[in-house]
């Protein structure tokens, strides 16, 4: 995957965070305000191209979470519709890069990782109140 040109987030802030986690070979950008984070890289439903994004990030066992809520926003973020199309991932955690696989959590599995994500992350309560959908949870494993 990593051999084609990536995309960068359009969102300006998330740009700059990619800039410098990738520039620092993921020495600094893991922990941002605090949280750590990760960089996930999906292919482009309609375009095909690799598009990447950085996202705050939990752990259950040897597996990564990260949560869709795009701050709350009334649709799913494009990075999760990606994944729901492709699911072939390429991960970076620091500076460990590696291709994984993407799922959403189950309905089972969702109150406790949702739980576990929001004590990481308080907001992610207020963004699922504003949304007006059910924030997914995607569960990320190495492939």
């Amino acid at each position: 995957m990593s051999e084609e040109e990536v995309l960068d987030s359009p969102k300006d802030w998330v740009a700059e965070h990619i800039r410098v986690y990738v520039g620092s070979g993921g020495q600094q950008g893991h922990l941002y305000h605090g949280v750590p984070t990760l960089l996930l890289t999906t292919r482009g439903r309609r375009t095909g191209a690799l598009r990447r994004t950085a996202l705050i990030y939990g752990q259950a066992g040897d597996s990564y979470l990260v949560v869709a809520s795009d701050g709350g926003a009334p649709k799913h973020p494009a990075w999760y519709l990606n994944l729901l199309e492709s699911p072939d991932v390429e991960i970076q955690v620091g500076p460990e890069i590696f291709d994984g696989y993407a799922r959403p959590a189950i309905a089972v599995e969702r109150p406790l990782l949702w739980q576990q994500m929001a004590e990481l992350f308080p907001a992610y309560n207020d963004y699922q109140a504003k949304a007006g959908r059910e924030i997914p949870i995607v569960i990320l494993d190495r492939a």
